[in-house]
């Protein structure tokens, strides 16, 4: 009996598919064990990744109103983050009450928090130190423990809103804050007739200012 020619092609097909097969497996091992033992030298080779950018590098006037801010000379407290005033209020002409937001509708005025100046600062500063001590503060959700400059008795009742609507400016009481580069008590002392002195923010300036302006002088008007 003849073999069948088609058999003997399949047969022939077959083993050369499987030859093909066994050299691509061996070679594709053989790439897999040359990679793993390379694998720590081609890292070390591998270029360090670069450092993310910093963004703009801010002005010398920002870098010297933050010397100024945190300079103990500077009349003022040294407070937790160099805020200068003279530099937000002046130089780019930021309003009162974008960061003290809500004087003009309730009784104190606060402070602004970290996410209103993260607002702005997430965008640029972030070469200055006080501006990474912001953004530390931001980045484990903890408030900036400012010192507080103006402290009445707990038995007066001062109403910032009230003034606010009358339209008494910040700098009447506070001074003028937008020249400042750490927010101070400033002092004014006003002579009554009988020669005796009363200086910001005692009771007795406080009700001249009141007498200037033909405001309540009734006890239950800051006392209540």
């Amino acid at each position: 009996m003849s073999p069948n020619p088609f058999t003997n092609r399949r047969a022939r097909r077959s083993a050369r598919r499987w030859a093909i097969e066994a050299a691509l497996a061996v070679f594709v091992a053989a790439g897999l064990v040359f990679g793993l033992s390379n694998a720590g030298s081609v890292a070390a080779q591998a270029p360090a990744a670069a450092p993310a950018p910093s963004g703009t590098k801010s002005s010398q006037r920002a870098y010297d109103a933050q010397t100024a801010a945190s300079n103990p000379a500077t009349p003022g407290l040294v407070q937790p983050i160099p805020f200068n005033h003279a530099i937000h209020a002046t130089d780019f002409k930021i309003d009162c009450l974008y960061c003290h937001s809500g004087t003009d509708k309730a009784r104190v005025a606060g402070v602004p928090s970290v996410e209103v100046c993260m607002g702005c600062h997430a965008q640029f500063g972030g070469d200055l130190e006080g501006v990474q001590t912001l953004t530390k503060h931001w980045n484990e959700k903890q408030p900036v423990a400012w010192d507080q400059i103006y402290r009445l008795p707990e038995y007066v009742k001062f109403r910032h809103n009230r003034h606010v609507a009358f339209g008494v400016t910040c700098q009447r009481c506070h001074g003028p804050v937008e020249t400042m580069d750490k927010v101070q008590l400033t002092k004014d002392t006003i002579w009554w007739p009988w020669l005796l002195p009363s200086t910001k923010p005692q009771m007795g300036w406080c009700i001249n200012c009141h007498r200037q302006n033909q405001a309540s002088q009734d006890c239950l008007t800051c006392h209540y």
